[in-house]
């Protein structure tokens, strides 16, 4: 073994990390660092490889991978109890995936600045904790950040990285290196509540579920919406792309509506305001939040129409479209 991934914490979200690098090819040690007698240790692990059996045999049924595939793979899976150190010999990046307790991460992160080399890239799943909170708990904190994966881990592509003021960038860059390297598209932002998508996501919700409350939407028709509406454009434009596509002005002028009917939660932030008075509204303008003024945006169009499209095949969305005389007659 290799240089492998150290995963702390075979909850779901460590099996999850730990399945999509053996996906790959590549080495993982799964830490359990909850106390356990030798047979319940021994039985929790085949639990777990059991677990780890059932989503390679889906992914087969799924043509994505082969049966003679398999076991190879789950042969990059190892299990170790916290005590079991020389394992962890030539690690190379951590993922702490411990419960959220704050005591219980301030163990795991000092074991593994204890036990691992100063170089050692260690990261944090944590949904709740600032890296800025956590930093202070690692060895070398310059080599330490959160790395927020999406639920099912090894299916989803974005991985949230946050990094502290003391993160220095060529951690970061090892750190992408190796998500880049399993098909991960990994992201960076600052330390802030929320991240980027649960912090997008609640605000979603929670104006859903309102839709539901004031009986403005039925839950499966909101739903459908989201699917095929919002879901759609949004993945393929992203959303401040998407207003700049529309122009910044005309969300400016919809919040304002929406906050006289409705309530001041719809009121713009002041950087919509900010754009229009330079200038930047979007393609209308060649700048918006992005920078326009070397794209051709007629072929940027049609490039977006184009992912679109291939969207609405895979879903059998596509519009129905007939040559004219080519309607069936009433019966």
């Amino acid at each position: 073994m290799q240089n492998p991934i150290i995963v702390l914490g075979a909850g779901r979200m460590g099996e999850g990390i730990a399945l999509s690098f053996i996906l790959a090819g590549q080495d993982v040690v799964l830490v359990d660092f909850k106390p356990r007698p030798a047979s319940e240790r021994e039985h929790y692990y085949a639990q777990a490889r059991s677990r780890l059996m059932l989503e390679l045999t889906y992914l087969r049924d799924k043509q994505l991978l082969q049966t003679e595939q398999m076991a190879p793979m789950a042969a990059h899976l190892h299990f170790i109890g916290h005590q079991e150190v020389v394992a962890l010999m030539g690690g190379r990046l951590v993922f702490e995936a411990l419960p959220e307790v704050l005591e219980i991460k301030q163990k795991g992160l000092a074991w593994a600045s204890q036990h691992l080399s100063e170089e050692v890239v260690i990261t944090s799943t944590t949904s709740t904790f600032l890296v800025s909170e956590l930093s202070g708990m690692v060895s070398n904190s310059a080599r330490f950040m959160n790395a927020h994966w999406l639920n099912p881990a090894h299916l989803m592509p974005l991985v949230e990285v946050s990094r502290s003021k003391e993160t220095e960038q060529r951690y970061i860059d090892v750190l992408f290196d190796v998500l880049k390297g399993i098909g991960k598209v990994p992201v960076l932002c600052e330390a802030a509540p929320g991240y980027i998508v649960p912090r997008l996501q609640v605000l979603l919700m929670n104006e859903a579920a309102r839709l539901v409350e004031e009986g403005v939407a039925s839950a499966e028709d909101v739903d459908v919406a989201i699917r095929v509406g919002l879901g759609l454009r949004y993945s393929v434009l992203g959303v401040l792309e998407f207003i700049d596509w529309g122009g910044g002005d005309t969300l400016y002028y919809a919040s304002n509506y929406l906050c006289d009917k409705l309530d001041g939660r719809f009121k713009s932030p002041d950087i919509i305001t900010q754009n229009m008075q330079k200038q930047r509204r979007g393609f209308q303008d060649g700048a918006g939040f992005f920078d326009y003024a070397d794209v051709d945006l007629k072929q940027r169009r049609r490039q977006r129409s184009d992912a679109f499209l291939k969207r609405l095949a895979l879903l059998e969305l596509m519009p129905v479209v007939k040559a004219s005389g080519d309607t069936q007659p009433d019966s």
